[in-house]
């Protein structure tokens, strides 16, 4: 049976991602099969993972998934030596209304799974608290359990003596203290994290932050505290009906955000999937029955884009008779324009008569739910969407028929409904689950 663990913290930003790419890659160093995990929706820290572990990481999501999807999803660890699920945010955030099994909470997955929690704590600027906070959310919920913590960020010999003292006397077990590291830093940029597929040298990155991790963290010790999980068989599969039989997908650079459960679903329902780059000047295939857009990084390329005639003509070719997608920044592409972050304007595909701008920027962020007012690819009116909305655009028009009715997790109906307009659809969130 694999062992199991959670990585999570007591916030954002005190280095989750730097740890579980650091125990991945120092297990595999040893021969050990590492299956990583996401909690949450996100699309930058699985392809991390994968690069860490050579095996695809997929995103769990108690707010938009059921536990017979997550169940089917984490099954794949079955044959790991060792289970990583990274968290996202603090070990108990979530939104304030439940959702399908949860509230989106890290907590949420370590305890539908019974996976025990190591928490990575950054005592900047404090000592004894750094045990306070472990041992409020050692508490918090009694049935997610905590194995131990390891120390990030810490200032001296001192100092660490100091924390490791305090969490001793709560009995808290500390697996290890890492002092200030600058060259294991993870470049970012305002959706996160720079995706893995743009950084060259990704993969020394990870052997350098294992190699820092095994020299302060007891791996061993890690070890021994996890959990003996055992994979549950599903009684169901992904609730995922592909957008159709051959699916032309947008794929590259300006085209990333896509779920890789979302992808797996689509291939094991039968469909064929056949990647082209708008930022290679390439259109979508002939052949494929329809188009989908997913989201990305348009607004760093907005200008390329505007350039590529091939693209935006094959493009507006392929909607004359088949049905064209965009999620978020696919979607802004298939508007009418784009306005980057100098406030230059960018002329799009025109399918549809959305105008964006990141000069005014604003940031969406949240859970959404949505009922389709009229057909998307892969889903009839009526059907009831879940999904994750995330950019920094400002709406300057949205002119088309509303797509969708959307509420947020509260239930509060928003602004961004999508578009459709002849055959080209679009939506400013992006879809992980259809409710069954």
């Amino acid at each position: 049976m694999p062992a199991s663990l959670v990585i999570s913290a007591p916030a954002s930003g005190v280095g989750k991602t730097t740890l579980t790419l650091a125990l991945a890659r120092a297990w595999r160093n040893r021969g050990l099969n590492v299956q990583c995990f996401k909690s949450g929706p996100d699309y930058i820290d699985p392809a991390f993972h994968a690069a860490a572990t050579g095996r695809a990481s997929v995103n769990v999501d108690s707010w938009a998934m059921d536990r017979s999807t997550i169940a089917h999803l984490v099954s794949r660890g079955g044959n790991s030596d060792v289970v990583l699920a990274e968290g996202s945010m603090g070990l108990f955030d979530g939104v304030a209304a439940r959702g399908v099994s949860g509230t989106g909470a890290t907590a949420d997955i370590a305890e539908m799974l019974g996976w025990p929690v190591v928490l990575v704590i950054d005592p900047s600027g404090q000592a004894q608290t750094a045990a306070a906070i472990a041992a409020g959310l050692r508490d918090y919920r009694a049935a997610v359990r905590l194995a131990g913590v390891v120390l990030n960020r810490v200032a001296s010999p001192r100092h660490e003596d100091l924390v490791r003292r305090a969490l001793n006397e709560a009995g808290i077990k500390v697996f290890g203290a890492l002092p200030r590291h600058a060259e294991i830093s993870l470049p970012k940029r305002h959706l996160g994290l720079v995706q893995a597929e743009e950084q060259a040298e990704i993969g020394k990155l990870i052997d350098e932050a294992a190699r820092f991790v095994a020299e302060h963290v007891d791996l061993d010790a890690v070890l021994h505290a996890a959990g003996q999980w055992s994979p549950q068989a599903a009684a169901n599969g992904l609730n995922v009906t592909p957008p159709g039989q051959r699916i032309a997908l947008a794929r590259d650079a300006a085209f990333s955000f896509v779920y890789p459960h979302m992808l797996e679903a689509w291939r094991a329902a039968g469909a064929e999937i056949v990647p082209f780059s708008p930022l290679a000047d390439e259109a979508p295939d002939a052949s494929a029955d329809v188009c989908w857009l997913p989201g990305g990084y348009p607004e760093l390329h907005a200008g390329k884009i505007a350039a590529n005639a091939r693209f935006r003509s094959g493009l507006r070719a392929f909607a004359e008779t088949r049905p064209v997608h965009g999620e978020c920044g696919g979607y802004m592409v298939l508007g009418a324009g784009l306005t980057d972050a100098d406030g230059i304007s960018h002329e799009m595909a025109g399918l549809l008569g959305l105008e964006t701008s990141f000069a005014k920027r604003r940031m969406h962020l949240g859970y959404r739910l949505a009922e389709l007012a009229a057909p998307m690819p892969g889903h009839q009116p009526g059907a009831r969407l879940r999904g994750h909305e995330f950019h920094y655009s400002t709406i300057l028009a949205q002119p088309d028929t509303p797509l969708a009715v959307v509420h947020d997790a509260t239930g509060t109906v928003i602004a961004e409904t999508g578009s459709r307009r002849g055959h080209a659809t679009g939506t400013f969130f992006h879809l992980i689950a259809e409710d069954r």
